[in-house]
C-alpha cells in the first residue's frame, strides 16, 4: 500500500504538467475576441498569435529528448516549470503583440518539453499491469487543465483586462509543479540504470513496488541495456536505421494522425466556432466549457478501459467515432443547419470519441513501442513532428473556417480521422500488459 501510494504520488507530480499544458493550450480560446480588439489583428495574425505557442513546442520537443537523455528527466522538467512560470507573466503583461507572440512561443517550450517528458518518466517508473492507465493519466491532467481553463475564461469575460487574468492563471501551478519536482521527485531508474547508477536505481524501484519487485525490475533493465549492440550515447541518426527505423515511423505516423484530425483547432477556438454557427457570444463561450467537460468525462472512459480492454480496439473505436461524427458536422454545415443543436451535437460525439480514443493512447503506445536506448530521443522526434502538424492545424483554421466554410474545413479532419483508423487497423500492436522489454523484443522480431 505504501509502495502505491509512493507511485501514485509521484505521478501526480509528473501529469501536474499536463494540467498545465491544457491551461495553456485552451487558456487562449476565451482571449481570443479580446486579443484580436486590442492588438488590432487579421486572420493571419490572430492565427500566428494563438499557434506561436505550437512553434515553442516544436522546438521544446525537438530539444528535449537528446537533452532528457543526457541530463535526466527530472532536471529538464524543473526547466520546463521555469519557462511556465516566466511565459504566464509575460502574456499577462504583454502591451505588443511581439511580446505577445514571445511568451507564448516561451510556453510553448515548456509544453513541447513536458508532452515528451511526463509519458516518458511514468511509462519508465510504472509497472507494466498499471502503465497504461498511469500513462493515460497525463491526457486526463491536460483535459482537467482545459476544463480549468474554460472555466476561469467564462469567470473573466465580463472583467476590465480579463484576457490578462486568462493568461496568469498556468503561473499560479507552475509555481506549485516547481515546488513538488524540488522537494520530492526522484529520477526516472531506467534512466538512472543506463546512466550506471544501479543503487538509485534500485531505491526508485523498491520505493515503487516493493524490494523483491525492485531487484526483478532492476535484473530485467540491467540484462536490456547489456544486451544492447552498443552502449554508447544514441545519436539521432539511428532513429532511422534498421528495424528501429520502422518502429519510430510507426510511432511518429500515429502522433500524426492525433493532431491532423483537428482536435487542437476545436480547443483553440471552441467558442468561435460555436458563434460561426449562429451561437451569441457568451453562449459560445458557455458551450466551450461543456466540451470541456465532454472531453473530461471520456477521458475518464479512456482510463478505465486502456489497461482492461486494450491499447488498440480504443484506438479504432475511437477513430471511427471521430470520422462519423465529422461526416454529421459536414452535413449540418451543407445543410443550412449551422445554427442548430446538430453542430453542438457532432462536435461533442468528436470531442468524446477523440478524448477516450487517440487522445490519451497515442502518448501510451508510443512510450511503450520505443526500444529504452532510443526512447528519450524518439518520444522527442515523434512529438516534435506532431507539434509541427499542430501549429498547421491551428495556424490556418481561421482562414480556413472563413474561406472555406466549416463543411469543407471539417470534411478534411473526418478523412484524417478514416485514414488514421485505416492505419491503426493494419499497422499497431497491442501492448496491454507486456513490460517494456518485452514490446522491444517482439518489435525487433517483426
Amino acid at each position: 500500500m505504501k509502495a502505491n501510494k509512493y507511485l501514485y504520488w509521484i505521478t501526480f507530480i509528473a501529469v501536474l504538467s499536463g494540467l498545465i499544458f491544457g491551461l495553456n493550450m485552451a487558456g487562449i480560446s476565451g482571449a481570443v475576441p479580446f486579443i484580436r480588439e486590442y492588438f488590432s489583428l487579421s486572420d493571419f495574425s490572430l492565427g500566428a498569435a494563438v499557434s506561436s505557442i505550437m512553434i515553442g513546442c516544436l522546438f521544446g520537443a525537438l530539444m528535449i529528448g537528446s537533452l532528457s537523455d543526457k541530463y535526466g528527466r527530472r532536471s529538464m522538467m524543473i526547466i520546463a516549470a521555469f519557462l511556465f512560470i516566466v511565459s504566464s507573466i509575460g502574456c499577462a503583461l504583454s502591451e505588443s503583440i511581439i511580446l505577445f507572440i514571445g511568451s507564448r512561443f516561451i510556453a510553448g517550450l515548456g509544453v513541447g518539453a513536458v508532452s515528451v517528458l511526463a509519458p516518458t518518466y511514468i511509462s519508465e517508473i510504472a509497472p507494466a499491469n498499471k502503465r497504461g492507465t498511469l500513462v493515460a493519466n497525463n491526457q486526463f491532467a491536460i483535459v482537467i487543465g482545459i476544463l480549468l481553463a474554460y472555466v476561469i475564461d467564462y469567470g473573466f469575460v465580463d472583467v476590465e483586462d480579463g484576457w490578462r487574468y486568462m493568461m496568469a492563471i498556468p503561473f499560479v501551478f507552475g509555481i506549485l509543479f516547481l515546488i513538488l519536482l524540488l522537494v520530492s521527485f526522484p529520477e526516472s531508474p531506467r534512466w538512472l540504470a543506463k546512466e550506471g547508477k544501479y543503487e538509485e536505481a534500485r531505491s526508485v524501484l523498491n520505493n515503487i513496488g516493493g524490494e523483491l519487485y525492485g531487484e526483478q525490475e532492476l535484473d530485467t533493465i540491467r540484462q536490456n541495456i547489456i544486451s544492447s549492440v552498443n552502449s554508447s550515447r544514441v545519436r539521432f541518426k539511428e532513429l532511422f536505421k534498421g528495424k528501429a527505423a520502422k518502429v519510430v515511423l510507426l510511432g511518429t505516423l500515429l502522433a500524426v494522425f492525433q493532431q491532423i484530425t483537428g482536435i487542437n483547432a476545436v480547443i483553440s477556438f471552441a467558442p468561435t466556432i460555436f458563434s460561426q454557427a449562429g451561437v451569441g457570444e457568451d453562449m459560445a463561450l458557455l458551450q466551450s466549457i461543456l466540451v470541456g467537460v465532454v472531453n473530461f468525462i471520456f477521458t475518464i472512459v479512456a482510463l478505465w478501459l486502456v489497461d482492461k480492454k486494450g491499447r488498440k480496439i480504443l484506438l479504432l473505436w475511437g477513430t471511427m467515432g471521430m470520422t462519423i461524427s465529422l461526416a454529421y458536422m459536414v452535413y449540418a454545415f451543407v445543410s443550412g443547419a449551422s445554427n442548430s443543436i446538430g453542430i453542438l451535437i457532432s462536435l461533442l460525439g468528436y470531442i468524446g470519441f477523440f478524448a477516450a480514443s487517440l487522445a490519451p493512447v497515442m502518448w501510451v503506445v508510443t512510450s511503450e513501442i520505443y526500444p529504452n536506448r532510443i526512447r528519450g530521443l524518439a518520444m522527442s522526434f515523434s512529438t516534435a513532428i506532431s507539434w509541427v502538424c499542430t501549429f498547421l492545424t491551428v495556424q490556418f483554421f481561421p482562414w480556413m473556417l472563413n474561406n472555406l466554410g466549416g463543411s469543407i474545413t471539417f470534411g478534411l479532419f473526418g478523412v484524417f480521422s478514416l485514414l488514421a483508423f485505416l492505419f491503426i487497423f493494419k499497422y499497431i500492436p497491442e501492448t496491454k500488459g507486456k513490460s517494456l522489454e518485452q514490446i522491444e523484443m517482439e518489435l525487433a522480431r517483426n
